[in-house]
């Protein structure tokens, strides 16, 4: 697909992040001052990119990720946003939100003029713009592994709770080590993983779990 192109045109293809791998690391300019993802090893990220500043479906978006910030912050995350905007725009559009909205922006936001983080972690989809990146989320945890990728496109904005509740099931599944079935909330069962060999499977059959069958069991914790 990219015979034709010079290797930097299609450079956002062989660099965009994959699940289970590191998270690309970067330096950034923000409306905090200078950051380094790096810096944020121990502390679980979500990092999201928004189309642009001043625009209608974004504002509610900051204002809907500040009104989960504290919940964030308690669970051990630290919030980044990101847009192809100077800093200079940030700013002033943070500015604009508490003055019109009452509500006050405490998460940084990556000034991305070159795109240079937005090409690195795909945010730019041409079919929807080649100057601005999509909504696009994403979820490091403490090790700087990314864990999740969430796509919106520019028309619709982002669900809060979705967010919560995925980082919630990424911390259930680390500490006891068990998976999450679909539609899973804070305090639903959750799913054995699976047995590895005949005597795990005729095992974990004795160790009452609610189980389905050999293969689908479920616990509380």
């Amino acid at each position: 697909m990219c015979m034709d192109m010079e290797y930097s045109e299609c450079v956002d293809f062989r660099t965009m992040p994959v699940i289970g791998e590191p998270a690309p690391d970067f330096e950034a300019v923000t409306t905090h001052g200078p950051i380094k993802l790096s810096d944020y090893i121990g502390q679980w990220v979500v990092l999201f990119s928004h189309p642009a500043d001043f625009t209608p479906v974004c504002t509610t978006e900051f204002m809907a990720f500040s009104a989960i910030f504290e919940e964030l912050k308690a669970m051990n995350v630290q919030l980044i946003g990101l847009s192809i905007d100077s800093v200079h725009s940030h700013l002033a559009w943070v500015r604009n939100i508490k003055e019109k909205m009452g509500i006050e922006i405490q998460f940084p936001i990556i000034a991305d003029l070159s795109m240079d983080i937005a090409k690195l972690y795909g945010m730019i989809h041409e079919a929807q713009s080649t100057t601005a990146a999509v909504r696009a989320v994403f979820f490091i945890d403490p090790e700087g592994k990314m864990r999740a990728m969430i796509y919106y496109p520019l028309s619709n904005g982002r669900y809060m709770p979705e967010i919560i509740r995925i980082l919630k099931a990424f911390q259930t599944s680390d500490k006891h080590h068990v998976a999450t079935p679909a539609n899973w909330q804070p305090g639903d069962k959750v799913i054995v993983p699976p047995p590895l060999t005949q005597k795990d499977a005729d095992e974990r059959l004795k160790k009452g779990y609610d189980c389905k069958d050999w293969y689908l069991c479920f616990k509380d914790i």
